[in-house]
């Protein structure tokens, strides 16, 4: 495996690129945010681990380059900021994991395989969902019908991401509550609902024929028409 640390700290890249290497990893290295740019962009790597506050040039920035480059690159971003809107600001800009410092090696070992392990599986596996003219793209969160691009809302797309994965099955209220909620109670609430009803508007209203159905008495599906 190939892995690019980009870290300006001498005595953590040496602690980082030799436990990488006893791992027989393959290891470049850059000390600042601009070789790491370079790196990240023109040369091609299984995984970066990048240190969010760097000379020349932001971590930060350097993942949100290489994320609008079209990169799917796993990284992990260190950093001694372990504020939550400080992991979640580095989360959203692109970086697939966030280890604060002072960190083990173990756990960022342990991270590290899991990222990789999350990349091979999204390789190898299709990533666009579709039923007939619909189609969702996991990797990107975009959703189309008919060609014609869908916006929705995070919790609009993941219940219509949970109904695409269980196509021709009808999926519970209960089901949709623990999977897409995360709530283990009140199977009666209207929030489903709610949501169903806005998604229907937006993927079904405009479009023929209609792919969500409510299943009287069961739940909903979403299915190729007959």
């Amino acid at each position: 495996m190939r892995v690019l640390v980009v870290e300006d700290d001498s005595q953590v890249a040496a602690y980082l690129i030799k436990g990488l290497k006893e791992q027989g990893h393959n290891v470049d290295h850059a000390a600042d945010g601009k070789n790491g740019l370079f790196l990240a962009s023109s040369e091609d790597y299984d995984a970066m681990i990048i240190d969010r506050m760097l000379p020349e040039l932001d971590g930060l920035a350097i993942v949100k380059s290489v994320r609008a480059a079209g990169k799917t690159t796993p990284m992990l971003i260190l950093s001694a900021l372990g504020e939550v809107d400080a992991r979640v600001e580095g989360l959203r800009a692109g970086g697939d994991d966030y280890l604060t410092k002072p960190f083990a090696f173990s756990e960022l070992l342990a991270r590290l395989d899991a990222l990789l392990r999350r990349a091979r599986q999204t390789t190898a596996t299709e990533t666009t969902l579709r039923v007939a003219d619909l189609e969702l793209d996991q990797l990107t969160r975009t959703v189309k019908r008919g060609g014609i691009t869908i916006a929705l809302q995070p919790r609009e797309y993941r219940l219509l991401e949970y109904l695409m994965h269980n196509a021709g099955r009808v999926v519970t209220r209960t089901m949709l509550l623990e999977q897409v909620w995360d709530y283990y109670f009140d199977p009666q609430t209207n929030v489903i609902d709610v949501h169903i009803s806005r998604l229907r508007g937006k993927i079904d209203k405009n479009f023929d024929p209609p792919l969500l159905q409510t299943v009287r008495g069961a739940g909903y599906m979403i299915r190729e028409p007959e």
